[in-house]
């Protein structure tokens, strides 16, 4: 029995896309309850670890043969006076506001420090994993099409050598060629003026980009090397194939979609690889991103720029996972059926 609306939908329409819709939209509130779940025991652990750390945080603030009244005044200040319970009652009411403190050392509140390095941080991160994307994929398709020719082995070998290199490594060669050889490129540092000066600031960070860029897509190259060779294999490319397509038609029709669904997990492990590989790339090129605040702050025991670093890298890296997996249920439409959203 249907019933009429006025843009001519029966109600059997709408109650077919509500039930089509039904499932994702439970994954999506499962997914994001997990989410929360997972920061919430970060939080915990991030308390528990930084409280392990040996010494005092109230010693940050105070100098050498500071007296008794002085210590019990540094302590009262951060608060490790009180009662762990008590502690970690104030943290986690600290984070629901957002609020990251204040730091030991610069006197200025974690989360603009933050936000302003995150400036460096975020497009370092995005644009190497863009620009590995752009080598991984067709050389990693090309590889497994042609692995019968010299060059498809050649790709296979070059990438497993890539994945040997430390990244720090590769970062020391580049500034070797590109900036003392060369000179073409700032062997480090950051416009003063930030993204005011966008095409000196994208120059700035080419080697840093190109550094991550690299050692990401030798390992991302074998993972679209192994999902292409196994839709060459599939029985649904070699029906296509007999239907009459041609094997390039047949590929980009039926086969990249079909290889994109494993591939996909691996891109949001990849980027968060990227994002906290940067701690590394940023000190090899002395970058002001989120990585030298954490290196900084761990020196100087300012343990509001450590806490407030960690928590917001694990935010992004948990948001990375979340949006990787929603993605990969977008490409297959078999996970967006009920059994899929479930899983």
């Amino acid at each position: 029995m249907t019933f009429a609306v006025p843009n001519g939908k029966t109600g059997s329409d709408f109650s077919g896309i509500a039930l089509r819709e039904a499932p994702i939209l439970v994954y999506i509130a499962r997914r994001l309850a997990i989410l929360f779940f997972s920061l919430l025991a970060a939080c915990v652990v991030l308390f528990i670890l930084l409280r392990l750390l040996p010494g005092d945080p109230a010693n940050s603030l105070i100098s050498v043969g500071a007296d008794e009244a002085q210590i019990a005044a540094a302590r009262r200040q951060v608060g490790s006076d009180l009662p762990l319970a008590q502690q970690f009652l104030q943290f986690i009411t600290s984070l629901v506001r957002f609020d990251l403190g204040t730091s030991f050392v610069s006197r200025t509140p974690v989360l603009p420090e933050i936000m302003d390095r995150l400036a460096v941080t975020l497009p370092l991160t995005v644009l190497s994993f863009l620009l590995a994307l752009v080598i991984a994929l067709p050389l990693g398709i090309l590889s497994a099409v042609k692995a019968d020719r010299w060059y498809g082995a050649a790709i296979s070998v070059v990438s497993q050598l890539g994945i040997a290199i430390p990244v720090f490594w590769v970062g020391i060669l580049l500034v070797t060629l590109f900036a003392v050889n060369l000179r073409l490129f700032p062997s480090g540092g950051f416009p003063p003026r930030g993204w005011d000066t966008p095409v000196e600031a994208l120059r700035t960070l080419f080697l840093p980009i190109l550094t991550i860029a690299i050692v990401m897509s030798a390992s991302l190259l074998r993972y679209v090397r192994s999902a292409t060779q196994d839709v060459l294999g599939s029985d649904y490319l070699r029906t296509a194939r007999a239907l009459g397509s041609g094997f390039s038609e047949a590929l980009v029709r039926h086969g990249i979609r079909n290889g994109a669904v494993p591939v996909m997990s691996i891109l949001g492990i990849e980027l968060a690889t990227a994002l906290l590989g940067a701690v590394v790339v940023e000190r090899v090129f002395n970058l002001p991103g989120l990585g030298s605040m954490l290196l900084l702050a761990i020196e100087q025991r300012d343990y509001p720029n450590i806490q407030g670093v960690l928590f917001i890298s694990t935010l992004l890296v948990l948001l990375i996972g979340f949006l990787a997996d929603l993605g990969q249920r977008l490409v297959d439409p078999r996970l967006r059926e009920s059994r899929g959203a479930r899983s």
